[in-house]
């Protein structure tokens, strides 16, 4: 698989030549990207790109899912949702939703480390906003002022407008700015369990002809925007199944995702996974 810096130019240069602040609208996004996204290294309609700056890692995916809009947005215009899919995550040891509508939070206990219990996590609080949910448009964010490991600004913001043939297009951006500890914590992982961890952008090719792959702060960024895209869409397919089933389908379903990509995001055996999950989920993470 080889990720096309042409597409993430593009993606760059659109969202530039609308402006920091003010970004082209996803369906004229789409429109735009349309002829990259059929010709996606990934082998589906799915395009990645991520910063590579240090004082404000950032990443982003662009989609269209074999989804129809309705269950996009009846499954993630509410805070339960964004619960479910975060706890797939293996440093995700708890969450819960707070308060009425419309303020309401998410309160994540987020580990360093998959084999922290949920007592050594750290507990996020982040606010759930909803700037448009109607039958054309889905746009919401999770922010917190103070996230994981000493950063600030953390942020998970999501888009969504249907297309024809019950197909949906989505934009999933993750963001952060780390702060001292963070970046001694990012540091020291670069330099150990990290150092031979890559993204999915294609920088070269060595003497073999083997494809090169990015790392340091972009591969990060790019290996958690996947997961979080990839939990997204575990989350999606099994909305409709009886809710005795969905659990143990999503866990499954988010593995063999992860799994797809090994070079950037095997942490577990299933067995392992499906070990861990389940021991967290039985004491309570989900409440």
């Amino acid at each position: 698989m080889r990720t096309s810096s042409l597409a993430a130019a593009a993606l760059l240069a659109l969202a530039a030549a609308a402006g920091a602040a003010t970004p082209a609208p996803l369906a004229q996004r789409h429109e735009a990207l349309r002829a990259e996204l059929e010709r996606s290294p990934f082998g589906r309609p799915l395009l990645l790109q991520a910063s590579a700056r240090d004082d404000a890692p950032s990443g982003e995916v662009l989609a269209v899912l074999q989804q129809p809009f309705a269950r996009v947005a009846r499954t993630l215009g509410q805070p339960e949702g964004w619960c479910a899919l975060m706890l797939l995550q293996t440093n995700v040891k708890a969450c819960s939703v707070q308060g009425e509508a419309p303020r309401r939070q998410l309160v994540v206990a987020v580990a360093r480390r998959h084999t922290d219990s949920v007592d050594q996590a750290e507990r996020i609080t982040f606010e759930h906003r909803t700037e448009a949910a109607d039958g054309q448009r889905l746009a919401m964010a999770l922010v917190a002022d103070q996230g994981p490991v000493g950063t600030t600004d953390y942020a998970l913001r999501f888009e969504a407008v249907p297309l024809p043939d019950d197909r949906t297009v989505v934009q999933l951006t993750y963001a952060y700015r780390p702060g001292l500890m963070a970046r001694m914590a990012t540091s020291a992982y670069l330099s150990t369990a990290g150092r031979n961890k890559v993204g999915f952008t294609v920088t070269g090719q060595d003497e073999q002809g083997r494809p090169q792959r990015v790392g340091g702060i972009q591969g990060i960024a790019e290996r958690n925007t996947m997961r979080y895209f990839l939990a997204m869409e575990a989350v999606l397919r099994t909305a409709d199944l009886p809710a005795d089933q969905r659990l143990e389908r999503r866990l499954q379903g988010f593995h063999a995702a992860l799994e797809r990509h090994p070079q950037q995001l095997h942490e577990l055996t299933l067995q392992e996974y499906l070990a861990l999950k389940r021991r967290e989920l039985g004491e309570g993470a989900a409440s």
